[in-house]
């Protein structure tokens, strides 16, 4: 009879790797070696090996995170089936490992003496890659820019970065906006997973946890992890409490600076719904700017689609063999993209691709989208932090994350919409939209956001892209007022590659909040943590032809 637990990681197993077909290799598996850290304390890890001689040798496989084996076990079993020696281990202070875990703050110490322990092994194959998604990806990001420069012998000779960044500091405070939804529910899942609740873990799965929804409704933002999880935890206190993104405690867990130091092959494989997108195509122009530019795959998948394991495994796999055991180079371009509208793979020769230009689309107080000057006029609206904007659809951390229908959405009162003409011809995004919108509000702090939404001839208005920033209070920058009290605010919207089908029309949403996705702004300007008055806000956009609000759209000719 199999056990809950058990049940448990055959259904994770079956979302992470849909459709893999197991390597040749039958495997051993060794539980809870003990890894030593530089001050002492001991990390367990799982050795998995292929069974038998593989030639030519492949390289070991470092993967690091917190979330148990169950999280690991599939990918390093099937790695290990191919022919790879598969190092899987805990973080500090979970699942069995020493020490407390203080998310990002000590995996750059661990990780370098993990990689010098492994070399000292005498099951190391010759030669160390590292594999894994999201925090598996941060770990790979934490130690090897920095042992590229500074211990390059022990370095790790290839990674394959899955949904990640070097950043999470990035990512919980986006542009000044409070990621609320991933950062609240990741606290309570991991909570959870410390005190081994794995019901109500697989629950939140599957359906909404009312806990977490009460949670994303309380103020002071730093009362929602009582909520979620019935005590204050410490990480989330000090998330909240710190805005500036130049606080200490941010930079020291900031690997970005390091991105460009490593030298080692890079594989990258994202989607156009995952969390971290701009960042992780950021970190591949800074490789591609070095000289170095990597592989990258960008897909139809959200951070955890059941789409995403399968390609993220056999393309890693190929990529591993190719550059560390002298395989064949599988890949026609360097990018592989899909074209959402379109529904089709492109392999292209860069990203964003040759040819992609900036196209300034003026909005006009009528509500047209038009690549004409505006006549002027002021589009208003009111924002009600009680009855916060909410976010329809978009990234998060959750398996139906992607788009959905805005048409309803856009009928609220405090959505202001812009629309093109129907499309003469199909119109190809690919790039980073920039919104640039003159932008002036009743209150010290707002909030602007921006969505590009498809809209086809039935009305349907499908999200796009879009993209936040908040003007105002305790670490927002940005310019100051004009003597009208206007500010041009820019806004950099999430990544895009997509197809307008002629007969559509280009939609822009102009909101103040996307809520839980992000935390409400209560519009006094104070800090995020203690903030509890709210203050209604009236919003208003200058259609001045001097100083018109655009936006940039990265139009491509395929």
């Amino acid at each position: 009879m199999t056990t809950f637990s058990q049940r448990l990681s055959r259904w994770m197993q079956a979302r992470m790797i849909k459709g893999v077909v197991p390597g040749p290799y039958d495997i051993t598996v060794r539980k809870d070696l003990r890894v030593p850290m530089d001050d002492g304390t001991e990390l367990l890890a799982d050795l998995i090996t292929p069974v038998g001689e593989v030639r030519p040798a492949l390289p070991t496989v470092v993967m690091r995170g917190p979330y148990g084996r169950r999280s690991t076990d599939t990918q390093a079993r099937a790695l290990a089936r191919e022919g790879f020696t598969v190092l899987a281990q805990r973080c500090r202070g979970t699942w069995g490992s020493g020490g407390v875990f203080h998310p990002q703050l000590d995996e750059q110490r661990d990780g370098i003496a993990t990689h010098r322990w492994v070399r000292r092994q005498p099951w190391f194959t010759g030669s160390v890659a590292t594999y894994g998604p999201s925090y598996l990806g941060y770990t790979q990001w934490a130690v090897a820019g920095r042992m590229q420069r500074d211990d390059p012998a022990n370095a790790p000779d290839a990674l394959c970065l899955i949904t990640t960044m070097p950043d999470f500091g990035a990512i919980t405070w986006d542009n000044g906006a409070f990621s609320l939804r991933n950062a609240l529910g990741w606290t309570q899942m991991m909570d959870r997973m410390a005190k081994r609740r794995l019901l109500p873990l697989v629950l939140a799965m599957l359906r909404p946890d009312p806990k977490l929804t009460k949670a994303f409704g309380v103020l002071p933002l730093s009362a929602g992890d009582t909520v979620a999880s019935d005590g204050p935890v410490g990480w989330y206190q000090d998330w909240v409490a710190r805005e500036r993104l130049t606080d200490e405690y941010w930079t020291q867990q900031s690997h970005t600076a390091s991105v460009p130091d490593v030298t080692a092959p890079v594989y990258m494989i994202t989607g156009w719904y995952d969390i971290f997108l701009p960042w992780q195509l950021r970190n591949h122009a800074q490789l591609a700017a070095a000289g170095r530019p990597p592989r990258l795959t960008i897909g139809p998948w959200g951070h955890v689609s059941a789409g995403l394991g399968g390609p993220a495994l056999s393309e890693s796999v190929a990529f591993l063999k190719e550059h560390l055991a002298n395989g064949p180079n599988t890949r026609f371009a360097p990018v592989r993209a899909f074209l959402t509208g379109a529904e089709q793979w492109h392999d292209l020769p860069a990203w964003p691709p040759p040819g992609a230009t900036a196209q300034p689309w003026h909005l006009h107080g009528s509500g047209l989208l038009s690549q004409a000057a505006p006549d002027g006029g002021v589009t208003r609206y009111t924002y009600d932090p009680d009855d916060p904007t909410p976010a329809v659809g978009g990234p998060s951390l959750q398996p139906d994350s992607g788009p959905l229908d805005n048409a309803a959405h856009e009928r609220r009162d405090d959505v202001t919409v812009f629309r093109t003409d129907p499309l003469d011809a199909a119109t190809v995004l690919a790039g980073e939209p920039v919104a640039r919108i003159r932008f002036r509000s009743s209150q010290p702090s707002a909030d602007l956001f921006v969505r590009i939404c498809d809209v086809h001839p039935d009305g349907r208005a499908m999200t796009v892209c879009d993209g936040i920033r908040r003007i105002g209070g305790i670490a927002a920058t940005g310019p100051e007022p004009d003597d009208e009290g206007f500010r041009e605010v820019e806004v950099r919207l999430w990544p895009t590659f997509h197809r307008f089908a002629a007969g559509h029309r280009i939609g822009v949403q102009i909101s103040s909040g996307a809520h839980p996705r992000y935390a409400r702004n209560p519009g006094t300007g104070e800090p995020a943590a203690t903030a509890a008055t709210t203050r209604r806000s009236e919003q208003e956009i200058s259609h001045a032809t001097a100083r018109a609000s655009r936006i940039d759209l990265p139009v491509w000719q395929p």
